[in-house]
């Protein structure tokens, strides 16, 4: 299957776009994402569709440093329950092996490596997103926000010895100077962040021993992320593509990396095919939107992609034995 990236790799993304005077949700729903689910962090979407995402809002909105600026507005809780095991963390070798060890419950696409030489320590990032693609504004966001994190840990005004890119410059580096100083090099060997080794037995400023017992708890629930099964995948990228009028078998297959017949024989595992999967996450979504009561009939009809209301009245008749109109609400 092709990596996957948390929702949360978009935090801030409506609000940049839109300073940046380009339309976020016209682009999104042009990379099979929908706006409506920005608010849910923790749902999963592939990592290539971000990664595209980024690169076309660069493009359009012509700010070659829109993936610095949006690693500008993330925050340190964006990395979801891990956060809270990285903060209490008593020094920064520890926190940052422990966001190494746990990258895939965040950005499955997302790799790093912390090695030490010479007095020195350098972190290298890079991308995998299954995909051979255009990585400029996703790299640059990830690098962002490992430089605030060490910051975080370290100190607020605390300087790299260097910050590294593979690729070449922008027109215009003051952003990248801003942010990083005047260490910030391209045209390099590798990217990643290169700064003194001492730095990593430096007590993590964001640490309270007392609460490290408590923090722990939660790796036994993170661990499992890995072993994420194509049926919980298939959901996920079923509910995920329904508004966008884009749900199918070759969708589906394609997000995940595979082809149809893979999905079909990881489904029948499973005891299931895809329309049975997808008549199941429609009807989960369907009961939800209608007990909300923030959506008309039509508008729920529209979000779970069929043609038409009346060709959605009649398949919820048949699954639930009544009109839509008379499903009870709360």
């Amino acid at each position: 299957m092709k990596p996957q990236s948390r929702y949360a790799s978009l935090s801030g993304y409506l609000d940049l776009s839109r300073s940046a005077g380009i339309d976020p949700a016209r682009l999104m729903r042009a990379n099979g994402l929908d706006p409506a689910s920005m608010s849910l962090q923790d749902r999963w979407l592939p990592s290539a569709a971000v990664i595209r995402l980024l690169e076309e809002s660069a493009a359009e909105s012509g700010r070659q440093d829109f993936g610095l600026r949006l690693g500008e507005l993330r925050r340190f809780s964006n990395l979801g329950p891990l956060s809270l095991v990285i903060r209490e963390e008593p020094d920064v070798r520890s926190a940052l092996q422990v966001l190494i060890r746990y990258e895939h419950v965040y950005n499955e696409a997302l790799r790093l490596h912390l090695s030490e030489a010479n007095g020195s320590a350098v972190i290298r990032v890079r991308l995998e997103p299954g995909e051979h693609m255009e990585t400029r504004q996703s790299v640059e966001l990830a690098v962002n926000v490992l430089h605030r994190l060490l910051r975080g840990f370290l100190a607020p005004h605390w300087q790299p010895l260097a910050v590294c890119f593979t690729h070449g410059p922008p027109d215009d580096p003051s952003t990248h100077q801003r942010i990083f100083g005047p260490a910030v090099t391209f045209d390099h060997a590798f990217t990643g962040i290169t700064f003194e080794a001492a730095d990593l037995n430096a007590p993590n400023r964001m640490s309270d021993p007392q609460l490290l017992s408590y923090a722990l708890q939660f790796l036994d629930g993170l661990e499992p992320a890995k072993d994420t099964t194509v049926l919980e995948r298939v959901r996920e990228l079923i509910e995920l593509l329904l508004p966008t009028g884009r749900c199918s078998m070759e969708q589906v297959a394609r997000s995940l990396g595979v082809d149809r017949r893979t999905v079909h024989r990881q489904l029948a595992l499973h005891g299931q095919t895809f329309t049975s999967v997808l008549n199941d996450t429609r009807a989960e979504l369907a009961v939800r939107l209608l007990e909300s009561r923030r959506y008309s009939q039509t508008e729920v009809a529209e979000l779970l992609s069929f043609s038409a209301p009346s060709n959605f009245s009649r398949w919820f008749r048949t699954r639930f034995g009544c009109a839509p109109s008379h499903w009870p609400t709360h």
